[in-house]
């Protein structure tokens, strides 16, 4: 801000460009404006702190805009990560498909073994290309029945301690995608005859 200071009958006229105009009216024996110097540190001291203001101001903003493509980043990541699951989740229905053919054992025994031989390829096949998009099979059986990750579908009676609590059998196949339960498994639980 250019400033310019003249001397009129007396009194001293501070002019600044933008057009304020501050009178001094007090001079010293010289003729020079007592106040002027001390106006203008005032005048300093608040101009260095609108500045620091507007300075931590840029400076938070700045800190908010960074965090927030952070966020953005790892939600987009979180996203690419699940976008295949109901694509997956769909073709889970497909692998019960084949669960169900290959659990029918007479009817599949009396199949002709080119045939079976050719169905089981089909099947290793479509397994690996899940495993492959981070899909996997959730066996418990012989595990420790865990309600977050199992469903109950029946309990079993026991003479067995160790059976109690435990997974006895498999009903439907449970499956977690990157660790994600995203079908838990339909389980029958031993529980202790009392």
């Amino acid at each position: 801000m250019e400033e310019n200071t003249e001397k009129e009958g007396g009194k001293l006229r501070e002019e600044q460009t933008e057009d304020q105009e501050v009178e001094i009216e007090e001079t010293d024996e010289e003729g020079n404006p007592r106040d002027l110097l001390k106006r203008l540190r005032e005048r300093l001291a608040a101009c260095t702190a609108e500045k620091q203001t507007y300075l931590e101001g840029w400076q938070r903003a700045r800190a908010e805009l960074v965090n927030s493509r952070k966020r953005d980043e790892e939600e987009k990541k979180e996203f690419i990560k699940f976008a295949n699951e109901s694509l997956l989740i769909e073709l889970i229905s497909v692998l019960d498909s084949f669960d169900m053919a290959f659990s029918h054992k007479e009817s599949y025994e009396k199949a002709d073994p080119s045939w079976r031989k050719g169905i089981e390829q089909i099947h290793n096949q479509f397994v690996t290309t899940l495993k492959n998009n981070d899909l996997e099979i959730v066996e418990p059986k012989g595990e420790k029945f865990n309600p977050s990750l199992h469903e109950p579908v029946e309990l079993i009676t026991t003479d067995k301690p160790e059976e109690d609590g435990v997974i006895l059998e498999v009903l439907q196949t449970g499956y977690s995608l990157k660790g994600k339960l995203i079908r838990p498994p339909k389980v029958r639980v031993g529980e202790l005859k009392t």
